[in-house]
């Protein structure tokens, strides 16, 4: 079994997150690779491609201001396969207000590439639940997703309309048939002015009503 670690990132990344990378537990056979680049798609794109060209079995997309637990590759991937699941996220919130969780309920986009999508509330505390898209700070897939994608629409993670290309990714992939779900047991830190964790953002939302 063989994982691409996949980190796009602009010329430099957070001492936080090279630390959390430094002691991540691996499964089977790893590789890491840093895209270094200005447009995110460009570099999600390129990991794409050396993936397949590589003959990864997995990807683990992360995102390079993300703090995360030594065995968080570990337990994804014996969720994503012991549940047979496409696509697999973990639980992050935004790194400045509202510090809402990156994932949607509902996301549509028509034939006009006009995007409607619905944020979540409220997250469950734990249960795998599938979801309508998500950010890639934490994804976990099976590149043959990326290739589905890939043959059917000629590109992976160009931006449709008004969203980015993560949630671009992710209507692309339900259109192919794939489903993403999130593990909300994986929660990861997100680096701004302070760590952004699920017991941060739920204090923040009490306090806001």
């Amino acid at each position: 079994m063989k994982t691409l670690i996949a980190v796009p990132c602009m010329d430099s990344v957070p001492a936080q997150f090279a630390q959390s990378l430094a002691m991540m537990q691996k499964v089977g056979e790893c590789a890491v690779t840093f895209e270094i680049g200005s447009l995110i798609y460009t570099s999600r794109n390129n990991i794409g491609k050396k993936a397949i060209e590589l003959g990864a079995d997995y990807v683990f997309w992360l995102d390079s201001d993300m703090t995360f637990a030594p065995d968080i590759l570990v337990k994804m991937m014996k969720t994503l396969q012991d549940n047979k699941l496409d696509m697999l996220s973990g639980l992050y919130f935004r790194r400045a207000h509202p510090f809402s969780p990156v994932l949607f309920e509902e996301l549509t986009i028509d034939e006009d590439a006009v995007c409607k999508w619905t944020e979540y509330k409220d997250i469950p505390k734990d249960g795998l639940f599938e979801v309508g898209g998500c950010g890639f700070g934490c994804v976990l897939m099976g590149t043959d997703v990326l290739m589905s994608v890939q043959s059917t629409f000629n590109n992976m993670f160009a931006p449709i309309g008004n969203v980015g290309e993560d949630l671009s990714f992710c209507f692309r992939a339900r259109e192919c048939g794939y489903k993403i779900y999130c593990d909300p047991a994986m929660t990861l830190g997100h680096v701004g002015h302070t760590v952004v964790t699920r017991s941060f953002w739920e204090a923040y939302r009490d306090q806001s009503k």
